[in-house]
């Protein structure tokens, strides 16, 4: 089929690109649109979002008090529906959908290509977006999902250089999103089997990654075991902080090696120095991950980069702004960072 796009929101036409900020909560909601945030984005509690943890997300009636509360002060309000609906399930996922709509969201933010053609076809006004979980990184795969089902915008997956988006955004006819902030993983976004193996549910089709009734911290010969399942995946000594079990960023023996991270170190991608390429490179949305995350590290996310935003548009050097990238180095995962895909130095 062949869906009709819909129109861009006022800001994305703008030079200063929108900041868009999680809300898992939403209380987070109002902590981001009070920061600063352009667009918060949520989901709905149940499997239909790849954030679907115990305490999380919103009720229907929780993103209409969201939504009037973003646009009474000129923000929007996007809805993740980004799993995967399972074979002969999708009343769930389109029920999702319906509510979004009807609740006057400003997008949707979908992966599966059997929920984008409902979305198309049911709500064609409804402003549909790429989720990053649909891990499309070609030109043929985004043309694809604009011709067919009418995408305005992508989320990109977080392996593109600058200069790759740049050439991209002149190849594709939809606006570009990217994370700036936030937890990453080594797993192509949408492709990741890890956790399914690990416990047997999948971030794709349960919208949970890790889930915290498999996690164990055991102690052991002085040492404090991290387990996931059945699984080991991390330990820690005496005064070393224990992380959160995730498969991807454990610890691991390979051979005869010492213990180390095989897949990924707990990072946080932080792009702040680049907002300014960013920007040139056509980037009209900058991302912030965590919806796991409370309303105080929004706010302060959000502020930080807010600050960062608008003094770049003013043309100032960030110099001046140094509490802001502080505050930012601080919030960092693992109090490490890393500049991810943007800066590859290995290519």
């Amino acid at each position: 089929m062949s869906a009709v796009m819909t129109s861009a929101p006022t800001a994305s036409a703008q030079m200063i690109p929108e900041i868009v900020a999680p809300a898992g909560t939403p209380a987070a909601l109002v902590a981001a649109i009070d920061a600063g945030a352009d667009t918060v984005y949520c989901g709905f509690r149940d499997a239909t979002n790849a954030r679907n943890y115990p305490g999380l997300n919103f009720t229907a009636e929780d993103l209409k008090e969201g939504i009037a509360y973003a646009h009474a002060r000129g923000r929007r309000v996007n809805v993740a529906i980004n799993t995967y609906a399972s074979a002969g399930n999708t009343k769930l996922w389109h029920k999702a959908i319906d509510t979004a709509a009807s609740l006057g969201a400003d997008a949707v933010i979908m992966a599966d290509i059997g929920l984008l053609d409902y979305a198309a076809r049911t709500h064609p006004k409804l402003r549909r977006h790429l989720s990053v979980q649909g891990g499309a990184s070609t030109i043929s795969s985004i043309h694809y999902y604009y011709e067919a089902f009418g995408i305005a915008r992508m989320i990109l997956p977080r392996m593109f250089t600058l200069d790759e988006i740049a050439e991209l955004k002149t190849r594709v006819p939809i606006e570009i999103e990217c994370f700036i902030f936030g937890s990453l993983s080594p797993m192509t976004e949408g492709r990741c089997s890890l956790s399914a193996y690990a416990t047997g549910r999948s971030p794709n089709l349960c919208g949970v990654c890790s889930p915290a009734e498999h996690v164990r911290y055991e102690q052991q010969d002085g040492e404090l075991l991290c387990r996931l399942g059945d699984f080991v995946t991390n330990s820690f000594g005496p005064g070393e902080s224990a992380g959160y079990p995730t498969v991807c960023k454990g610890r691991y023996m390979a051979g005869d090696a010492d213990p180390a991270y095989v897949f990924e170190e707990p990072e946080c991608l932080n792009a702040a120095e680049y907002i300014g390429a960013m920007r040139k490179a056509g980037i009209c949305a900058f991302k912030i991950e965590g919806r796991q995350r409370g309303r105080f590290y929004v706010a302060e996310v959000v502020a930080s980069f807010r600050e960062l935003i608008d003094a770049e548009a003013r043309g100032e050097s960030f110099a001046k702004h140094g509490a802001a990238l502080e505050r930012l180095r601080r919030l960092a995962e693992g109090g490490e960072e890393t500049k991810g895909a943007y800066r590859k130095g290995w290519r």
